[in-house]
């Protein structure tokens, strides 16, 4: 009797004792463990998404790659492979289990170890969301009693989606949708019984149990997964049997990239950790849409890539990559050697490595990485001319034995069809930036060749000087002053002594052409120089650079000196877009922008851009809505937003004269060009077939940077060619024909070598969109007018066209008969005529 009273004495204090420590655990744990509010709200730490305005995804930033799943999402077979695997009494127990645990303990016991796992997926939760992965005494205590908490407040299929979408799966994948995404490049749906096993078999040790980096320890893995399976009668006997034989699959699959666009990524990248922080932007799951449209954003980089290719096959063959034997003294290597070189060989762009196998007279067989092998053609061979300077090549070669040996690495690239190109990459640099003129939204933007190669972005980062691009600009504030398309200046040679420098300055035309007395249309649109510095020197210095200042360029890059009229200020390409603009919208200073819509990881529209658009404010809004500039939403519903206009920085008639001119840089005279001999620096565009396009080309001295702007109403576009080192020239290709031994030559410009890009890349941006010239303002007159004077005129023939005024502006005394001697009272200087 006195024994049973002293053991249930005993167990009395014990009892106690353990109630104790219970709750004394338990509030020493109390700190850790979450409130209802946060299990309920768990967020994942899910990428940022970058997408296109039309949906297609660009790129997605985060450590952790994760594609969230419901429960209803996931196949049946998967979830029994994890139950089987981690824990096949999960929809029994209540967040613990006290079998795995007693295990767990005598293991401990007989051995001193913490071997044995006693881990619920409901305590793997616990710890994966809000504790460390330490294996300490403490750490399990936090778990079971996190555990209990979780269960008591979500479903047990809760805890799985959670579970499911949270495990660590290897290779930067979280959660099994990554985990398929990664591996095998599928949805969930789409896995098969041996792939999901795989994949339920990760968790255990995912990096050294991971498919890729470790394939025999992963297949044994998945077998054992299988075995569970098969043992807890998830699957019948011939389905382990046919699973076990199946080979493994997987290998590193990236992101599902709809359109590689880096350098619009890599914006839209730093505006959000700018504006939440780098944890919140990389991990909150959000999805940017972005301005630029696929179509357009796809055309802008292959028609920088082919125009840098271009440009560096004029001026010649580099050489080789490398070369790896010397076909006349070492034995060649074999198949394995090469494909392993050329493994080492990283990519670039569109470029393929590829190594020389043999030269015959008019062709090369060649070995790509993949093991290819492929013959190139004469016709993709015969334009490498040794490259001798950026000014000078060698002969044209008869042979390909004159380009090629056996034995050297090469870059390749693809033909439009299909066949292969000798190529090398492009010393020269590039930007292109497209946008919308009426209210800056960026329709395409490309920083340079390859962001691999360089993440410098160009388009919104290289300040270079814009040469004759800054033309319109002079002639915006000509027009201010009081002159007309119609003016008369002298275009002849300027000196000018500097009594500082003991130098005179001579600037020229290029080409050194001079015609005399010219009006200001055809001066503008054959980029004349010396008239540029007449028409700055009419105006005045300061007067002409506070009006550069209107268009939104920086004070510090606006240089008071008369060279600013020749383009000596420094500009990135998107500011001069944003400038140029205001001849393409009727005078407004517009905003580029670059992001369209921000979404939360549930889809909720966080942020939606409102631009001010090319309006007035005494606009009714009915006007404005007709004019078609309401801003469209991305990604979801329309959303109606205030107008808002932007500001207007010169008049509308302004802004229409030069955009005209502008047109005759791309039009020439009219219809009468033949006869008066003159077409502008622009007609390179005339390949486009289209009469409402107005351009500007824009060289700088020795060709160090080249451009050319142009646009309609709707679309403007710039692009900038040149070294990022700004000393280099583009040079000139000059070479002596081994066929004629002519020489053929010609320097480097705005119009040889940055038009064609903008030729090309428009085509593609304008097709099947109606022509959207820029419509004459109220405030003008069409009047005709003699085209060597510039006065009024009786006739009717190649001597005279219809010219725009602005209202008060326009000549009011008819050419006389004998025009030579108008010719000669028009050629007095501008200080005369005003």
């Amino acid at each position: 009797m006195i024994l049973l009273k002293r053991t249930l004495q005993f167990f009395i204090i014990c009892t106690i004792l353990g109630l104790i420590t219970l709750i004394s655990l338990y509030y020493y744990v109390k700190p850790d463990i979450p409130s209802v509010q946060v299990l309920k709200d768990v967020q994942l730490q899910t990428p940022m998404q970058v997408f296109t305005k039309d949906g297609l995804l660009i790129n997605q930033f985060g450590e952790k790659r994760r594609i969230p799943v419901t429960i209803d999402e996931i196949p049946k077979p998967l979830i029994n492979a994890f139950l089987a695997t981690e824990d096949n009494r999960f929809y029994d127990h209540i967040g613990i289990d006290p079998i795995g645990i007693i295990r767990s303990a005598l293991v401990l016991i007989s051995t001193g170890e913490k071997k044995q796992g006693a881990s619920t997926i409901t305590m793997q939760l616990a710890r994966n969301f809000f504790l460390t992965r330490e294996k300490a005494y403490i750490r399990k205590v936090k778990e079971i009693f996190i555990a209990l908490h979780i269960e008591k407040l979500l479903t047990k299929d809760e805890i799985l989606e959670l579970y499911l979408n949270k495990i660590e799966l290897g290779n930067r994948a979280f959660g099994i949708g990554a985990a398929a995404q990664v591996y095998y490049g599928k949805e969930l749906k789409d896995l098969t019984l041996a792939q999901m096993a795989m994949i339920a078999g990760l968790p255990k040790a995912p990096s050294a149990l991971n498919p890729i980096r470790n394939p025999t320890r992963a297949k044994s893995r998945r077998n054992v997964v299988l075995g569970r399976m098969l043992t807890e009668n998830y699957i019948t006997q011939s389905q382990y049997d046919d699973a076990k034989s199946q080979p493994i699959t997987a290998y590193f699959h990236g992101a599902e990239i709809d359109l590689y666009a880096p350098y619009i990524s890599e914006m839209v990248r730093a505006e959000m950790v700018a504006r939440y922080g780098a944890d919140k932007a990389y991990n909150s799951g959000y999805k940017i849409f972005t301005s630029v449209e696929s179509r357009v954003q796809q055309a802008a980089q292959t028609a920088l890539v082919n125009n840098l290719h271009n440009y560096d096959m004029r001026h010649g063959y580099r050489g080789p990559v490398k070369v790896l034997w010397e076909s006349e003294t070492q034995p060649a290597l074999n198949k394995l050697q090469i494909l392993s070189e050329l493994k080492s060989t990283k990519e670039i762009g569109p470029l393929k490595a590829a190594v020389v196998l043999a030269v015959n007279e008019k062709t090369a067989d060649v070995i790509l990485k993949d093991g290819e092998v492929t013959t190139l053609t004469w016709d993709n061979l015969k334009w490498a001319r040794k490259y001798i300077t950026r000014y000078r090549q060698s002969f044209a070669p008869k042979t390909a034995s004159d380009i090629l040996t056996p034995g050297v690495q090469i870059w390749l690239r693809k033909n439009s069809d299909d066949s292969y190109l000798l190529s090398q990459i492009p010393e020269a640099s590039s930007a292109i930036v497209s946008l919308a003129p009426q209210d800056g939204r960026i329709k395409a933007i490309v920083g340079g060749y390859s962001f691999e190669q360089s993440q410098y972005n160009r388009a919104v980062q290289a300040k270079r000087q814009v040469g004759s691009n800054i033309k319109p600009f002079i002639y915006s504030a000509a027009l201010e002053k009081g002159y007309t398309l119609a003016s008369i200046l002298n275009d002849a040679p300027i000196n000018l002594w500097d009594k500082g420098q003991g130098v005179a300055w001579r600037p020229e035309n290029s080409p050194a052409i001079y015609n005399g007395p010219i009006r200001i249309r055809r001066a503008l649109a054959q980029s004349k120089n010396v008239i540029s510095i007449r028409l700055l020197r009419g105006v005045g210095l300061q007067r002409t650079a506070d009006h550069l200042l209107k268009f939104g360029f920086k004070n510090s890059d606006i240089n008071r000196s008369e060279s600013l009229a020749l383009g000596s200020a420094s500009i990135t390409p998107l500011e001069l877009a944003r400038g140029m603009s205001a001849f393409a919208n009727g005078g407004h200073l517009i905003e580029p922008y670059f992001i369209s819509e921000i979404q939360d990881a549930y889809g909720n529209v966080l942020f939606k851009t409102n631009p001010a658009i090319a309006c007035d404010e005494d606009m009714n809004e009915s006007a404005v809505s007709a004019s078609n500039l309401t801003t469209q939403s991305s990604g979801s519903n329309e959303v109606t937003q205030p107008i808002k206009c932007a500001p207007r920085v010169i008049s509308k008639q302004n802004a229409f004269l030069i955009a005209d001119a502008m047109n005759s840089a791309v039009w020439g005279g009219g219809s009468w060009a033949h006869n008066t001999g003159w077409s502008g620096t622009g007609w390179r565009a005339q390949a486009l077939e289209r009469r409402d396009l107005s351009g500007k080309t824009g060289t700088t001295n020795d060709s160090v940077d080249t451009w050319f702007s142009g646009f309609n109403n709707n679309v403007l576009t710039s692009v900038w060619v040149g070294f990022d080192n700004p000393g280099n020239s583009l040079g000139r290709t000059a070479y002596n024909s081994n066929l004629s031994g002519n020489q053929i030559s010609g320097a480097e410009s705005g119009a040889k070598t940055a038009q064609p890009a903008w030729v090309e890349f428009m085509k593609a941006a304008l097709e099947g969109t109606p022509e959207a010239p820029i419509e004459p303002p109220e405030g003008l007159v069409s009047i005709r007018i003699d085209l060597a004077t510039g006065l009024l005129s009786h006739k009717n023939d190649y001597t005279s066209r219809f010219e725009y005024f602005e209202k008060g502006t326009a000549p009011t005394k008819y050419v006389m008969s004998q025009p030579t001697d108008i010719f000669e009272e028009n050629t007095k200087t501008e200080e005369e005529l005003f």
